[in-house]
């Protein structure tokens, strides 16, 4: 199981919540096609936390480039919008986070921490104390 966070190209706020849905419309179509299966996906407006599980015979790194890569052409292809305003043809930057998650010790507090994603006002005040495991 992996915490795999991507950050949009120049940090853009194009995360809305229509191509959130397209977004988790598409890593549900990535599940069915391929051995990687996504527990939780949190978008922010500019960066997606993603819990992802998979079979070990994957490394991490093809895991990412599949998700990356299939995310982003269908994004583009389905609204147009993103790409205008993503010039040079790339939805992600070329940099991520990814690290293993322990299925009895983290799991819990990672899913929560992805719920919330983009979440504002007193709930994120609240819970803020969750970043400091990162």
């Amino acid at each position: 199981m992996y915490h795999l966070v991507c950050p949009i190209k120049y940090r853009r706020s194009v995360l809305t919540d229509e191509v959130s849905v397209t977004l988790q419309e598409i890593c549900l179509g990535i599940s069915s096609r391929y051995e990687i299966h996504f527990i939780e996906i949190g978008c922010d407006d500019n960066h997606v936390h993603f819990l992802i599980q998979s079979v070990p015979m994957i490394s991490p790194k093809k895991i990412v480039n599949t998700v990356k890569s299939l995310t982003a052409r269908e994004i583009f292809r389905l609204h147009p919008e993103v790409k205008r305003l993503l010039w040079g043809g790339k939805f992600w930057t070329s940099g991520y986070y990814i690290n293993t998650v322990g299925q009895y010790a983290n799991e819990e507090v990672i899913k929560k921490y992805l719920k919330n994603q983009g979440k504002t006002g007193e709930y994120k005040k609240i819970h803020t104390s969750q970043l400091k495991l990162f």
